[in-house]
């Protein structure tokens, strides 16, 4: 297994500092990271994650080459995964149009409205829709990425990813108590599919 990192540019990106943002966003601390690959050069994918936070808000043309790269790449993954408002990313691709998915519940609004064509599900804490899965908030993507480390290699590996974690998994992917938080319930959203 190899994992890519894939940017713009293979300058290092702060996970917190966005130039086009108030400053209430940009906190004075932070991690960041070295992308191994550009946009322009990245290899073959298996599966692609698209994470999501503060950037993906970014005004265009700023993730232009962030969109485009997940359109072209879509046909080509076995796999596409996006957590919290990364779903806002793959949606304004083009990638989601007409298949089920979540995203954060407070940034719902804001997020839905990048994809109209998309059958969004407020309750849930992810959705699989065939080959793409996305989740909810952040935690929730915890709970995506261990369901689909069972889809791929067997629940008792996904157990004992999560027990090796210390992490309470939530394994149904509906137990979610803030699209009531939000008031984003099924009963409000006539989009949504049964879920696993």
């Amino acid at each position: 297994m190899s994992l890519s990192l894939i940017a713009d540019s293979m300058d290092p990106i702060a996970s917190n500092r966005f130039p086009w943002a108030p400053e209430r966003l940009n906190p004075r601390f932070g991690e960041q990271f070295l992308p191994t690959h550009t946009f322009a050069n990245a290899p073959p994918l298996d599966v692609l994650i698209v994470p999501g936070g503060a950037g993906t808000r970014a005004p265009s043309p700023v993730l232009n080459t962030t969109i485009a790269f997940v359109k072209e790449r879509f046909p080509t993954v076995q796999y596409l995964l996006t957590v919290c408002t990364g779903a806002g990313i793959a949606a304004r691709a083009g990638v989601l149009d007409g298949k089920y998915a979540t995203t954060n519940k407070r940034a719902w609004a804001e997020t839905t409205a990048w994809g109209p064509n998309v059958k969004w599900v407020p309750q849930a804490r992810w959705v699989e829709d065939g080959n793409v899965w996305t989740s909810s908030g952040v935690s929730a993507g915890i709970d995506l990425m261990i369901a689909f480390i069972g889809h791929i290699w067997g629940n008792s590996t996904a157990v004992t990813v999560a027990n090796g974690m210390e992490y309470v998994r939530h394994p149904v992917s509906t137990d979610d108590p803030f699209a009531a938080l939000y008031n984003l319930t099924d009963a409000n959203n006539g989009t949504s599919q049964p879920l696993r």
